[in-house]
């Protein structure tokens, strides 16, 4: 599936050989066609991807984000005043739908934040965390399954409450 993740690499390639224009140019076509802010200035690393094309992604220039993280539907990664820096987020991290991650935050390697968490603080690797403001809820070694593995091999219903 073409996705606004192929637009934003291809502005980040021409603005790191400094070219002019043509990432401002990129970066409001992604605007426009998936509704999800995305700078070339934000260093996003390989094999990241974002689900459902991108829509409604919101990612602060200045951010970093490290190699096949997973950023769901209508996340947020945003600075917050008065603070310069802004999110930092490692290797294989699964951001869920809505979820917001705030601030000069680090978010380390493994972690798995739940939908529409809203995370203030800097979180742990092999984390799980949910709520608002999210707490750590669990851990990822202790998952009975990948969360980074798209697979649809359970044909169980979950348990009543």
């Amino acid at each position: 599936m073409y996705n606004a993740i192929h637009i934003y690499r291809a502005a980040r390639w021409l603005y790191l050989h400094h070219i002019p224009v043509l990432p401002k140019l990129l970066q409001l076509l992604i605007f426009c066609v998936y509704g999800c802010r995305i700078s070339y200035q934000t260093s996003i690393g390989k094999g990241t991807y974002l689900s459902h094309g991108g829509l409604g992604v919101t990612i602060s220039p200045k951010s970093t984000i490290g190699e096949n993280c997973v950023l769901g539907y209508r996340c947020s990664i945003v600075g917050q005043a008065p603070y310069k820096k802004t999110p930092q987020i490692g290797n294989r991290v699964y951001i869920s739908p809505g979820a917001v991650i705030q601030g000069p935050v680090i978010i380390e390697d493994d972690v798995v934040i739940a939908a529409n968490a809203v995370v203030n603080k800097s979180v742990r690797a092999h984390s799980v965390v949910g709520g608002i403001p999210a707490k750590v809820i669990g851990d990822t070694r202790k998952l009975g399954y990948d969360i980074m593995k798209s697979e649809s091999w359970n044909d169980e219903v979950k348990d009543f409450m």
